[in-house]
């Protein structure tokens, strides 16, 4: 079938889903948010004013957007512009200047506003905070980028930020970006302050961490404060020989053998309490963990793979061990943060300017979550509660790639989009909750002692 060119003076968007989001963030007074925190002002009466910028900024990541140069997709897209009350769209560059006039200052008072005012919305108490750290490779001669720990790309320069993680919510609570040769516990006893200033009046029930932060300044530290905590060990010798010695191992599954057992490290100010596990390789076909490198030669040991933690829990040994497992969960939000919201791609010459751009983009992925979990509440067959967690590159094209234009009648203005009659009484039960944040979001504590 043969076709003529034609065109149409008719202004439609790809992205008629956005308008959920809109809804959202008026209902959540977003805009009224960001006056309150005094962003960087502009330097020119002609200037863009800096809530339009972070706004659009926001709007170009939830559209795909992994460059600054991407924002010129929204930024001609009249139907947007219109929905978001946005007079005249900017050009990335406009962007790129004000987090260009960030300062380290600027991005600790405005991060920790925002992070507050967005867990004053949660209804939650008794959190589940998650720490980690991620590698984001750098390919310029970047601010603080420098050669340190990077196993995708050996030898290159990165930056190295520490994050915190809100597991119960499944939203970010803290991001310092540092420089790529810093160690993963540098500095983190001020990191943890400042995640727990940015929960505000939210109570921390667990804090689990990996075996980057198990030195012992840092048990000391998160004693002294009286949180609980999780936090796996590094299997150095006097470790290991303590997992060979202890008494007492018994099986849970085919292949998994837990102990608990108290124990001091050398560098440690008193005993602990530590829970090894080891799984068979000959039974399971991926097992976790590590070999004993004083003992990978000896037969009794050599198909076991061990782990181990530290703890302050007084729970059994089985559900210590299972709460520890929903740590791993913290890996699937750095990757969808670096694939969906291009949280590694938004780089500046300037190390304020590259860690403000990231605050932003933490921002949009705790309100792109808060979305997802309050307005869409579709659950996995009939267990309560559990809902299916769809990761933004997904609702791109399941939720906000509709075509749609607006039209003008009964003086109202009327969205039109274009959808399929199966589809749209699930749009409008979107619609619908996308308003339901007059009151705080309930949720469940993912941990409960």
């Amino acid at each position: 079938m043969d076709f003529e060119l034609a065109f149409t003076d008719k202004e439609i968007t790809p992205w008629g889903g956005m308008a959920l989001m809109k809804r959202m963030l008026d209902h959540l007074k977003f805009g009224e948010a960001l006056k309150a925190i005094q962003l960087p002002p502009k330097k020119s009466n002609r200037g863009y004013e800096p809530e339009q910028l972070v706004t659009q900024f926001m709007l170009s990541v939830w559209c795909g957007a992994n460059r600054f140069e991407h924002a010129e997709v929204t930024r001609h897209d009249p139907v947007l512009k219109e929905l978001f009350g946005i007079k005249t769209m900017a050009n990335f560059k406009a962007i790129m200047r004000l987090f260009k006039r960030f300062t380290q200052q600027d991005n600790d008072r405005i991060s920790g506003q925002m992070y507050r005012w967005m867990f004053d919305h949660l209804k939650l108490d008794g959190l589940t905070l998650d720490l980690d750290s991620t590698v984001m490779t750098r390919y310029g001669r970047q601010m603080g980028a420098s050669r340190g720990y990077n196993p995708a790309k050996k030898g290159r320069a990165s930056h190295h930020p520490l994050m915190a993680f809100i597991s119960d919510t499944r939203m970010i609570a803290n991001c310092w970006l540092r420089p790529g040769n810093a160690y993963t516990s540098n500095n983190v006893q001020a990191f943890l302050g400042s995640t727990l200033e940015n929960l505000g009046s939210k109570r921390v029930a667990l804090l689990r961490a990996d075996s980057g932060f198990s030195d012992n300044d840092f048990l000391d530290h998160i004693e002294e404060k009286g949180l609980n905590f999780i936090i796996a060990l590094k299997q150095n010798a006097p470790l290991q020989k303590a997992l060979i010695d202890a008494q007492g191992w018994w099986m849970i599954d085919d292949g998994i053998d837990l102990v608990s057992f108290e124990y001091q490290a050398p560098s440690w100010s008193r005993p602990r309490r530590v829970i090894g596990i080891r799984q068979d390789t000959k039974q399971r076909e991926e097992p976790k963990g590590k070999t004993l490198s004083l003992f990978n030669e000896h037969e009794c040991w050599k198909h076991y793979r061990f782990s181990t933690l530290v703890t302050d829990l007084t729970l059994p040994t089985q559900v210590v061990w299972r709460t520890y497992r929903g740590r791993a969960d913290c890996e699937n939000r750095i990757k969808e943060l670096k694939y969906d919201f291009g949280a590694d791609s938004f780089c500046m010459k300037e190390f304020w300017a590259t860690e403000a751009c990231m605050n932003m983009v933490m921002t949009a992925y705790n309100l792109m979550s808060l979305f997802r979990q309050a307005a869409l509440r579709s659950t996995v067959g009939k267990v309560p509660h559990k809902q299916i967690q769809h990761t933004l590159n997904t609702l791109r094209y399941k939720l906000f790639a509709k075509a749609a234009y607006i039209s003008k009648a009964s003086r109202k203005n009327h969205l039109n989009v274009v959808m399929d009659v199966k589809q749209r009484t699930w749009f409008e039960g979107v619609w619908d909750r996308s308003k339901a944040f007059d009151k705080p979001v309930t949720f469940s504590p993912v941990f409960d002692p």
